[in-house]
């Protein structure tokens, strides 16, 4: 289907990749940038957008989400967070394979990207399981599953317990190019945890995830990336000395590369508060010494993206007991704005930086198209409004899941439109 030709006029064009930081226009004919920089006339049959007082980036992606379909449809489709996400601003999302049945062959990955397909908003790029079923023990047909369209393996939500498992995972990712996402936790030292171990969990009477869960995995996930030469890929990083230690794998040149979540940036274990279940997660919140450890490594690069993690879940499951709530928050539709709000709108960060983590690098990492507004690339693009003020209400997203630590908060920063392949998928305030 043809896309009628879109001219985005005035908008200040900020991308990090090309060094473009400025008032300009941009032109989007046939799913790809065509021109971009300085003032361009566009075709007579171009439909144009007035951009003044807004900042046009490179179309965000997350590559890390839940969507739960098949499975749980009843917390999430694809269509739906496909919605989400590109309210929320991403044009791309990485789905995580912990469905039911478990994106674990060809077959699966082929029906996500039919669905996606059918949903007609942002990409969706299914991320394979490591291994089959999850269960940790066969290693899945991986070659099958990248011809489908996976761009890379994980099973996230259970870490890979077996070393020997890792290590022929990452040998085999290293023939197809694709990375091996890791969700770096030692199950003995985590088993039956529900928050931070620390003085407020010993004063809540809540078992708790001493940060060397986390820490015991990254270091053998770097080491055997240094044995095999694969690439491995650190999920939502939470303390600061899973910063040390990527830090020293970068150092040595080993092919690591890690992200961290918006949450685990601006909020601490204090938030659990009074068994808060939008406070629970996996792995918990930490102490204000890891953010602000995670926050120093978003900004020297020892951490190359921020992803949301974004884990919906029925609101009947989260109102139970603390301990028997289930782990993640809703993270698409927030994650700019609680970005800018505590991080660029104090200074801690820059909007530039903001966006080279939210979309230029998650494009470098995982391989994926766009990340860039360069003269011939995929037409991406995000354009937002830093200064706009919203109240979170969960009635107001896209998602399914309203399971979020910031409803009711007043955030800085909306996404204006999202635009994939040329085309407006989401424009603020239009219909959900």
């Amino acid at each position: 289907m043809t896309t009628r030709p879109l001219l985005l006029t005035g908008g200040h064009l900020l991308d990090p990749s090309i060094g473009l930081d400025g008032i300009g226009d941009i032109l989007l004919v046939d799913g790809l940038v065509a021109s971009v920089g300085g003032s361009i006339a566009g075709p007579d049959e171009a439909e144009r957008v007035d951009c003044r007082g807004l900042h046009v980036t490179p179309g965000f992606i997350d590559v890390h989400c839940h969507l739960r379909e098949p499975g749980r449809e009843d917390v999430e489709t694809i269509a739906t967070g496909a919605r989400a996400a590109a309210a929320g601003g991403f044009t791309a999302v990485c789905a995580m394979p912990n469905t039911d049945p478990v994106t674990d062959n060809q077959a699966a990955v082929g029906f996500i990207l039919a669905q996606a397909a059918k949903a007609n908003a942002s990409r969706v790029y299914p991320i394979g399981s490591i291994s089959v079923g999850m269960n940790g023990v066969q290693l899945s047909e991986m070659g099958e599953m990248v011809a489908a369209g996976a761009v890379a393996v994980s099973d996230d939500g259970r870490p890979v317990v077996s070393a020997q498992l890792m290590r022929t995972a990452l040998e085999y990712a290293r023939t197809f190019g694709i990375p091996v996402a890791d969700h770096c936790e030692e199950p003995t030292l985590a088993h039956g945890g529900v928050m931070n171990e620390g003085v407020i969990s010993a004063r809540l009477g809540l078992k708790g995830i001493p940060s060397e869960s986390e820490e015991i995995m990254v270091i053998r996930d770097i080491l055997l990336a240094r044995r095999t030469g694969g690439r491995v890929h650190l999920c939502h990083m939470s303390t600061w000395g899973s910063v040390e230690l990527i830090r020293w794998g970068k150092e040595r040149g080993i092919p690591v590369t890690a992200e961290v979540c918006p949450h685990h940036l601006t909020l601490t274990e204090e938030r659990v508060g009074q068994y808060d279940t939008n406070a629970k997660m996996n792995p918990p919140l930490r102490t204000q010494r890891d953010v602000d450890a995670l926050i120093a490594a978003l900004k020297d690069g020892t951490i190359d993206c921020v992803a949301t993690d974004h884990a919906p879940h029925h609101n009947d499951e989260k109102n139970r007991e603390f301990s028997d709530a289930p782990n993640g928050i809703v993270g698409l539709e927030t994650a700019l704005s609680v970005l800018l709000t505590w991080l660029v709108t104090p200074g801690t960060i820059t909007l530039s930086q903001l966006v080279e983590k939210l979309s230029c690098a998650p494009a470098r990492v995982f391989g994926l198209p766009g990340g860039t507004l360069r003269r011939g690339s995929i037409a991406d693009v995000t354009v937002l409004d830093p200064a706009a003020q919203w109240t979170v209400k969960g009635s107001d997203f896209r998602s399914k899941g309203r399971n979020s630590p910031w409803l009711n908060s007043t955030l800085s920063g909306r996404v204006a439109r999202c635009i994939v392949g040329g085309r407006q998928v989401h424009v603020l305030d239009s219909p959900a």
